[in-house]
């Protein structure tokens, strides 16, 4: 297994790959051995043992309250109350205080339910063990082992308990123990460690240690994996360091000003370190988490299990999906035909039958479904005399399986099942004749979608002879072709990658409409001996994996190297199975999805467990997915709007707007109540927590983060608020000089105290409104907000305005005074804003509109293209060319050709029977084809070759061109058929006519002949 693929466990120090090869030296020499326990013994071992459990670590709810009161955010606001207490302003100190409890409240209630959440969905996916118990094999819970049980270790599955294998051999992964990425070979009576994964094998092993007991218990807390930043994390971490950076800058700014114009130094830090707490983006961590969790929880009621929050993220920039075939995109239920083709003397279908179970343990439950087919289809009393001597299970490089048997009589001979063409290679070189047979009906039957299983047969160590094949049909389900269409319309291209034989996987390919360009194995790079994984795939093999629709026959390194490919070119990749030889690659892609009935490596692998079987699931959670990725975008927007907003406020006020210049008896500068501050900061991430049951569209493309376009459209929003935030100060400090706009308008001028509660509730209302422009690129009412943010936003705006209105005369820290709005004289300042905010929001949507039209116009920061930071993307779907001759034949076939989304399966059914109907055409009227018909057939290319032109100058959010596209073809194919149909019915009119005239010449002659011969005249003589 590649280093990436094991979790980064090779940093394991070399001390720790000695002590568990100590421990299993040690162990191994105390052989154990079990036949199985009953229930009652089993039942009173748990109680002595305890469940075969680790110790989760859990951190306790209060730890979680204190841990966010010393978080990087919270440090600031503990800087900013020392700082208030250490000049004396206790008031603001104890405000800061209030706040800063209040927001850890928050995010610890936030924070704990989503936990809670996240646990109870892995709940659900406790790993199961096979063990033996009264005598019968059963499926456990792996909890439920003690020691003496006897299990079954087999391919797939984890090694549910420090074990002891009884015979044979097993190959098990034990990365996450001792760091070593190769696979280790472990033989009867040698220990097996609990966390290790079955990648090869199948051997019966008796329990010894179970629990924190077991060696991986004792050495839990070295064997903690280190999670990866996800591309959320990163984009946040961005976001808040861009906003610090620009907070401290202006705050300084303003701090250095405000003390070279001679202000107190205790008056300006205070009024610095609140503005500088005011803006600082506190509950931005929060408030995606609590989106994710809730998508979690949305996900989960649809039948999908996350297992890695930020994979929900991921998954809403999946570009591909890349997908197993067996069990995923078809039943995994084989079906036996009754054909069988045999290639030994005297052997039947009957005989083949039987010997394939051999191959297999027929006494146990089947262990897979071509194991349940075979097993079910046999003669199993036949084979009453028989016994395995030496087995060796199904291996997905092997690709077959292999038993040694022994009969009655003593006699031993081998059997094997398998791909065709891993039997045939065990076949001596002067078989050729027999492997071009196999290999011959093979092809016959793929070609009509039956698979086929060899089974060989050799007599002691003779060579091996083949001796037939049994066909079958693993059908595909019901919904894999709705599923991968709809997928599609997403915009997410999926490619099969089965290790089934090429001609089984083109044809299914067909049938689900993914296309037939199945590539195998040749021409794909190996991993190197070293484990490394080249660096230079996005640039060698991406461009063959993106122009095939899958692959077949390939190896579970094959299936990695694939999904590193389409990384390493920036696409966002998903991978779905169900194997141990999909785990590597469901941990290496962006999103890994074990599908319903996974092995326990896959499971363990992946991001997202599906329940359900099928894969139908995955359209909703790409929905679903896009859904909260919107939401998280839109908060981003607005946080980085509300931010700019006020930072720039009260920048360009310190600097622009000096209240003494307009009443000498005003502050020098212009600033808000420390308790007014906060309660914008506090309202507005109270109200952000309800972001995450927001209504939202799903994007018909994949999503993406583009930092520069956030940015951009939130400073639009952010500096339109500013500026009327801005207008309105000036105009209040004005209303008293002659001319003034309060004086043009006929309103009075307003004392100070009133002038503060209107620019609070301006700043307050201006907030709130941005928050739904920024949901949408469209005018605000083009999306209809969810419920329970409209419901928090109006009491949030109903709170400020009671507030602003009843705010009592007070005069606080330093001499700013503050007068409720519906106090006094002029009562009329709260309507005054709400009226001046509503006016200026429709503005500001306008001109958000206005500016999101100019970056789609002009591409401005690669808003069409998906600049994935490894180079551009280009965002067209398909492109179609067709080049006529003079003649208006076709010069070359129609060919299509794939991009960064690859949505050619949809209309290449349509494309290839366009073809055959134009080469059918030429074919047939080559020889009799006259003016008229081939001027319309010039017309019909011409309007094809004009069609896919306008298809391919159609840019990525023309998403809806498929239906179009459909339609012109439909409409084209129909026109032709008419047109043939008219000009074969001509040809048939001329041909019935030509007919009945020869008809009647025929009968005038033979009355001619007859006439003669009465008159004696010799016919043939005239």
């Amino acid at each position: 297994m590649p280093e990436e693929a094991s979790g980064g466990s090779q940093a394991q120090p070399k001390a720790h790959q000695e002590e568990v090869g100590a421990q299993q030296a040690a162990a191994s020499r105390q052989p154990v051995s079990s036949e199985g326990l009953s229930t009652a013994e089993a039942e009173q071992l748990l109680r002595v043992h305890g469940r075969n459990e680790l110790e989760e670590k859990h951190t306790s709810k209060l730890l979680i309250f204190l841990k966010l009161l010393v978080m990087p955010m919270p440090i600031m606001i503990w800087l900013a109350v020392l700082v208030e207490a250490a000049i004396g302003n206790w008031v603001d100190m104890f405000i800061l205080l209030l706040i800063q409890f209040v927001n850890a409240f928050i995010a610890w209630y936030e924070t704990t339910k989503a936990g809670d959440a996240v646990r109870a969905l892995k709940a659900s996916l406790r790993p199961q063990a096979t063990a033996r118990r009264d005598g019968v094999w059963q499926t456990l819970d792996a909890a439920a082992l003690v020691p003496g049980d006897l299990v079954l270790l087999a391919s797939g599955s984890h090694v549910p308990a420090d074990c002891r294998v009884n015979e044979g051999t097993v190959d098990v992964d034990q990365s996450a123990l001792t760091g070593e990425s190769l696979p280790a070979t472990i033989r009867a009576g040698e220990p097996a460690m609990m966390g290790g994964t079955i990648m090869r094998g199948e051997v019966h092993a008796t329990v010894e240690q179970t629990g924190k007991h077991t060696f991986f218990g004792r050495t839990a807390t070295l064997l903690q994996s280190v999670d990866s930043v996800g591309s959320l994390q990163r984009v946040l971490m961005r976001v808040v360091t861009v906003l610090l950076i620009l907070s401290f800058l202006l705050c300084g700014i303003v701090l250095i000003f405000l003390l070279a114009r001679g202000e107190r130094f205790r008056d300006a830090l205070g009024f610095i370190v609140v503005l500088l707490v005011a803006s600082i983006p506190i509950a931005i961590e929060i408030v995606s988490t609590t989106t994710l969790a809730l998508g979690s929880r949305q996900l989960s009621a649809q039948g999908a299990i996350v297992t890695r929050l930020t994979a929900i993220e991921e998954m809403a920039g999946m570009t591909v999906l890349c997908s197993d075939k067996t069990g995923t995109l078809t039943l995994n239920q084989m079906v036996i035909q009754a054909d069988c083709p045999t290639f030994a003397p005297g052997q039947s279908r009957a005989s083949v039958l039987q010997a394939a179970a051999m191959a297999a343990k027929w006494w146990e439950p089947p262990r897979d479904a071509l194991d349940t087919m075979v097993l079910g289809a046999a003669d199993l009393g036949a084979l009453s005399g028989l016994r395995h001597v030496d087995f060796t299970p199904f291996d997905p490089t092997l690709k077959r399986t292999e038993a040694n048997i022994q009969a009655a009589g003593g006699a031993t001979f081998r059997v094997t099942k398998g791909a065709a063409h891993a039997v045939c290679s065990l076949l001596p070189a002067d078989n050729a004749e027999t492997v071009a047979q196999v290999n011959a009906k093979v092809e016959e039957y793929g070609r009509r979608g039956i698979r086929c299983m060899a089974v060989g047969l050799a007599e002691g160590k003779g060579p091996w002879r083949m001796l037939g094949l049994l066909t079958f049909l693993d059908p595909p389900r019901p919904d894999t072709r709705d599923t991968l269409e709809k997928a599609l319309g997403y915009g997410v291209d999926t490619k099969m990658i089965t290790g089934d034989n090429v001609l089984i996987a083109r044809e299914t390919a067909r049938a689900l409409g993914l296309g037939t360009r199945i590539c195998t194995p040749e021409g794909l790079p190996s991993l190197p001996a070293s484990g490394r994984v080249p660096r230079d795939l996005g640039v060698s093999l991406a461009p063959l994996v993106l122009a095939s629709d899958g692959f077949a026959q390939v190896w579970p390194e094959h299936k990695y190297l694939i999904v590193e490919a389409l990384r390493q070119a920036g696409h966002g990749v998903g991978m779905t199975g169900d194997g141990v030889n999909d785990a590597p690659a469901l941990k290496r892609a962006d999103v890994g999805i074990a599908v319903s009935g996974a092995t326990d490596a896959a499971r363990a692998s992946a991001d997202i467990v599906l329940t359900e079987p099928g894969l139908s699931t995955i359209v909703d959670a790409i929905i679903i997915a896009r859904r909260i990725f919107r939401r998280i975008a839109a908060f981003l927007n607005y946080r980085i709007a509300a931010t700019l907003q006020l930072l720039l406020f009260f920048f360009v006020a310190v600097f622009a707007f000096e209240p003494q210049r307009y009443n000498p008896q005003w502050p020098s500068y212009f600033q808000l109540p420390v308790l007014m501050l906060m309660l914008i900061t506090l309202l507005n991430d109270g109200t952000l927590i309800s972001i995450g049951y927001d209504r939202t569209v799903a994007s018909p493309r994949p999503e993406r983060w583009n930092l520069r376009q956030i940015f951009f459209m939130a400073s639009v929003l952010g500096l339109v608020a500013c500026l009327s935030s801005l207008l309105l100060l000036w105009a209040c400090l004005d209303a008293p000089n002659p001319g003034s706009a309060f004086q043009r308008l006929g309103l009075p001028a307003v004392e100070y105290g009133k002038i503060i509660t209107l620019i609070y509730l301006k700043v307050s209302i201006s907030d709130f409104l941005t928050l739904f422009s920024s949901r949408t690129t469209g005018f605000f009412w083009s999306s209809r907000p969810g419920g329970l943010l409209l419901g928090a936003a109006l009491f949030s705006l109903s709170l400020s305005t009671v507030l602003a209105c009843a705010w009592p005369a007070v005069t606080v820290h330093p001499n700013i005074p503050v007068l409720g709005l519906a106090r006094g004289e002029h009562r009329w300042g709260a309507l005054l804003v709400w009226i001046y905010c509503l006016a200026w929001w429709v503005i500001q949507d306008a001109l958000k509109v206005a500016a999101h039209s100019v970056l789609i116009a002009f591409n401005v920061f690669g808003v069409r293209t998906w600049d994935t930071g490894k180079g551009a993307v280009d965002g067209r779907l398909l492109g179609i060319r067709v080049d006529v001759d003079a003649d208006g034949t076709p010069a070359a076939p129609l060919t299509q050709y794939t991009t960064a989304q690859g949505v050619h399966h949809e209309v290449e059914a349509g494309l290839t029977d366009l073809q055959q109907a134009y080469e059918q055409l030429h074919k047939d009227l080559a020889g009799a084809r006259g003016a008229d018909e081939r001027r319309t057939l010039e017309q019909h290319l011409t309007a094809v070759q004009s069609m896919t032109n306008q298809i391919n100058e159609l840019t990525a959010d023309g998403v809806d061109f498929l239906e179009t596209l459909k339609q012109e073809f439909v409409a084209d194919m129909r026109q032709l058929h008419a047109d043939l149909m008219d000009w074969c019915q001509k040809k048939a009119t001329s041909l019935t006519a030509l007919s009945d005239r020869t008809q009647d010449t025929n009968q005038r002659f033979e009355k001619a002949q007859q006439e003669t011969r009465s008159l004696g005249v010799d016919a043939s003589a005239i």
